[in-house]
């Protein structure tokens, strides 16, 4: 009679499968305490519980098995392999029939009703090999938060690549490309030229002027108000220390107006920045500068190289999401429970707010901050925490304070209808239009 317990397979498995089990839950594990604890530095710790949880069960399984016998192991074997082609073969299923995809087309019809055009379905990677071949010196935004955990930088560029053809991202219908200045920001580059400034914004994306085309952006609106220079050294997925490090970079002589932008992410922001050791001398030496202004030619070259990376690591990007399991654990594990932190203002954040009034001060200009909601009106009831809090706070500081949620948002029947198809975005032009008259009103 054939005897199971001694062919080679048998032996293979009794011998090697339990280590190389144990082997795995560890890596697992370690993994998960990686970016939980060290990638995340703690913040999204509630996120990973579950991969916590997972871990830990694979691990205390895999001892399991050093105590059962070969037949229960080779069932095991065979449910695992039945269960991982399941998930990788649903994975593939998401990933070709993903439910944003129902979104994106039934924007798509709506845009087309709306203006007779058809929507720009193409990814940000695609649109930019297109334009790449009619204009070699497109280029895409380059948010200072990737140099966050690099750091090996002489120095920490707060812009992208000037004097470019930029291309940001699509929300409304359309791509947003904008024609950065000098300093690789979102003006006119003209606008540096003037001897006075009316207005000199401080912030991140919708300061930047996410997704919309000039004149649209909150800076082009108060320029058309206004009738006077204004410029924006807002960018994308900025944080209160960046901002601040912009301010003290940037500003420019003889301006009337700091108008600080803030919305609720950035609460989250500077837990990172405070990391990073060249961004942090900006809180602790008042006298700090990398003098930025003359060093663009090294800043472009930096976004360029960012750029090359990019394209390089797509595809591998795209492969490693796969091989993660990316949007079958966003199905399941959907709802990220907040940290218990997550709503507390750091200390530090009033402290640059107060640093960036007095340097206001010293230079004989307005102080405004100004807070921009978005997240509350799509069920982010945390966000209200956080308002509630900042507004309390700015005010005991005599900072002069503009509500945009009272003075806009309040306002309107449905808030939603400021956003690009009334969904969890930027604003669209009409949200960005009521923002920058609010700001002129209330500055005038």
């Amino acid at each position: 009679m054939y005897n199971l317990e001694n062919n080679t397979e048998n032996k293979f498995i009794s011998r090697y499968f339990s280590p190389l089990a144990t082997i795995f839950s560890f890596c697992l594990l370690l993994f998960i305490i990686y970016r939980s604890e060290i990638f995340w530095d703690g913040t999204k710790r509630n996120y990973y519980n579950i991969y916590y949880i997972i871990s830990f069960t694979f691990l205390v399984f895999s001892i399991i098995t050093y105590f059962i016998n070969y037949k229960l192991k080779l069932y095991f074997i065979i449910i695992s392999t039945v269960a991982i082609f399941s998930f990788y073969s649903f994975e593939y299923f998401l990933i070709k029939k993903n439910f944003v995809e129902t979104n994106l087309d039934l924007n798509a019809r709506i845009y087309k009703e709306k203006t007779g055009l058809d929507y720009d379905k193409r990814t940000i990677d695609q649109i930019y090999n297109d334009l790449k071949k009619v204009d070699k010196t497109i280029t895409v935004k380059v948010p200072p938060e990737v140099y966050l955990n690099n750091t090996d930088l002489e120095i920490y560029p707060f812009s992208g690549v000037s004097n470019s053809n930029t291309i940001y991202q699509n929300e409304n219908g359309y791509y947003m490309i904008y024609n950065s200045d000098r300093y690789g920001f979102n003006n006119p580059d003209q606008e540096w030229d003037a001897r006075q400034i009316e207005y000199l914004l401080v912030g991140d994306s919708a300061t930047h002027g996410a997704a919309v085309n000039r004149p649209h952006d909150i800076a082009s609106r108060l320029r058309i108000l206004s009738k006077k220079n204004v410029i924006s050294i807002g960018y994308s997925a900025n944080g209160p220390l960046r901002e601040y490090g912009s301010l003290k970079e940037y500003y420019s002589k003889n301006v009337k107006k700091i108008i600080w932008l803030f919305t609720d992410n950035d609460v989250q922001d500077i837990r990172y920045e405070l990391n990073n050791p060249i961004l942090l001398k900006y809180l602790k030496d008042k006298t700090f500068s990398q003098n930025l202004k003359t060093k663009q030619k090294k800043i472009d070259e930096l976004g360029k190289q960012m750029i090359v990376i990019a394209e390089k690591d797509y595809k591998k990007f795209k492969l490693f999401r796969f091989v993660k399991l990316y949007e079958l654990r966003k199905k399941l594990f959907n709802k990220e429970k907040p940290d218990k932190d997550r709503n507390k203002i750091p200390k530090e954040f009033f402290e640059i707010i107060k640093l960036a009034r007095n340097f206001s001060i010293k230079n004989n200009s307005e102080f405004y901050f100004v807070h921009l909601p978005i997240r509350r009106y799509f069920n982010h009831k945390d966000d209200i925490e956080i308002y509630n809090n900042l507004k309390k706070n700015i005010k005991s500081l005599n900072i002069n304070f503009i509500d945009i949620h009272e003075e806009v948002f309040s306002k309107e029947i449905n808030p939603k209808k400021l956003f690009p198809f009334e969904s969890l975005n930027h604003y669209n032009v009409e949200g960005y239009r009521k923002v920058a008259e609010a700001i002129f009103r209330l500055t005038n």
